[in-house]
């Protein structure tokens, strides 16, 4: 089953990546691409939880994040 969350997303210098509501795929997770070399500070929330949490995209780094769960 899908849930929408608000999504947002910046890099280290400020810039905003993903300001937007978006549905999860029905296994729960947000399908994201992001630009490579940056580190990001990243908010999920709805009306009822929300989790923050820090993810980057240098080479090496996880592509699968399951770290931030919402429960």
């Amino acid at each position: 089953m899908s849930e929408t969350f608000e999504v947002y997303i910046e890099d280290e210098e400020g810039n905003v990546h993903v300001d937007k509501k978006m549905e999860t795929l029905e296994n729960g997770f947000i399908d994201l691409w992001l630009p490579r070399e940056k580190s990001y500070n990243v908010k999920i929330a709805n009306d009822e939880v929300e989790t923050t949490g820090e993810i980057s995209t240098f080479a090496g780094d996880n592509t699968c994040i399951t770290t931030m769960q919402l429960s």
